[in-house]
């Protein structure tokens, strides 16, 4: 399966990804219209480090994932491709996910009544995850790996 893979010796710390996640899912088709003096709440976030290194953090669509075990509400399901993915319509937001996953890659959605996370750009018109289309060091890739 296909999956975002972060180079961090090549992530420039950004943030350029956060702001094309959040637009990518905005549904708005001007990113200035969907962006522009608002609080964003993307679906991956760059950490920054002390040594100038930077990473994106982001699902990494795990092949036994805990946060799919552990969902009491069975809103976290993976994909016969193996993504996994979230049915905010089941998710009662006892984010348990967010405690589990170890990577932090899950995190309450802008209203903090659901969980959110990355879902590959699968649920928008982008083809590729926009964070990888846009990334201007292409830090981020999609690719299988095996």
């Amino acid at each position: 399966m296909k999956r975002i893979y972060v180079n961090e010796q090549w992530c420039l710390g950004c943030h350029l990804c956060e702001y094309e996640c959040a637009f990518a899912n905005s549904g708005m088709t001007d990113m200035a219209k969907a962006l522009k003096g608002k609080e964003i709440h993307p679906n991956i976030r760059v950490e920054d480090g002390t040594d100038g290194i930077h990473f994106a953090v982001n699902c990494r669509h795990c092949s036994d994932p805990i946060c799919v075990r552990s969902c009491i509400a069975g809103a976290l399901s993976r994909t016969e491709d193996g993504m996994v993915q979230i049915d905010k319509s089941k998710c009662v937001g006892c984010f348990t996910c967010v405690l589990v996953c170890p990577y932090g890659a899950i995190m309450p959605d802008a209203d903090g009544h659901a969980a959110q996370k990355c879902e590959l750009c699968t649920r928008n018109l982008c083809g590729e995850p926009n964070c990888v289309k846009h990334c201007p060091n292409r830090a981020i890739v999609y690719e299988d790996r095996g």
